[in-house]
């Protein structure tokens, strides 16, 4: 019998070096909302991205379909302290997007079906570090974990990462959406575990 309960120990710290800090991994893939669940049907869905300019470049759910699709094996961090490991999913890469729309703004706010907002830096969305997706495991993306579509930016927690995506709005300077105007980090990077202000 040791002297120090079991209790005293905490959680066990986790040596995967593919966690970040004060990050667990799980093998399922908790539900998370801020609101409930809206149901948007595919022939209802469209992404926009709204430029300076006002100018509204928009794909609907087949012109989404019909560009070039990526598919991403990667891991994901969320703000509780949940991380997911080799996540599949497919979709199209924020650069295929962009390549159609001239802005010289350098930040992005994320809409949300349901009224959702997030804030992220444009130059967090391009180069390959996020894409629409809108299946997970070979499966369509289920309406709970955000389908029909859902903007993927696994680089930050998981918050930044919009369920029910319907579009992009370019800024001239970095805004809070929902959860940073609720004492989320402007930023949310989980290896600097950037969770709140």
């Amino acid at each position: 019998m040791g002297i120090v309960s079991s209790g005293f120990l905490g959680r066990r710290r986790n040596d995967d070096p593919r966690v970040p800090p004060g990050q667990y991994a799980t093998d399922g893939f908790p539900v998370l909302s801020a609101g409930p669940t809206p149901r948007i049907s595919k022939e209802d869905w469209a992404f926009t991205i709204t430029n300076e300019t006002g100018d509204v470049r928009r794909w609907s759910w087949s012109e989404f379909l019909a560009l070039p699709q990526e598919d991403v094996s990667t891991d994901i961090h969320c703000v509780t302290s949940w991380s997911k490991l080799g996540t599949s999913w497919r979709g199209v890469a924020l650069d295929t997007l962009f390549a159609e729309v001239d802005t010289t703004f350098e930040y992005t706010m994320a809409h949300s079906y349901g009224g959702y907002t997030t804030n992220v830096p444009l130059a967090d969305l391009l180069d390959g570090k996020a894409w629409v997706a809108h299946s997970f495991d070979g499966e369509d993306l289920a309406p709970e974990h955000g389908g029909p579509a859902r903007l993927l930016v696994p680089h930050l927690y998981f918050w930044k990462s919009a369920k029910w995506v319907s579009g992009l709005q370019m800024l001239p300077q970095d805004q809070p959406g929902f959860w940073e105007q609720n004492g989320y980090n402007m930023y949310g990077d989980p290896w600097k575990e950037q969770r709140y202000w």
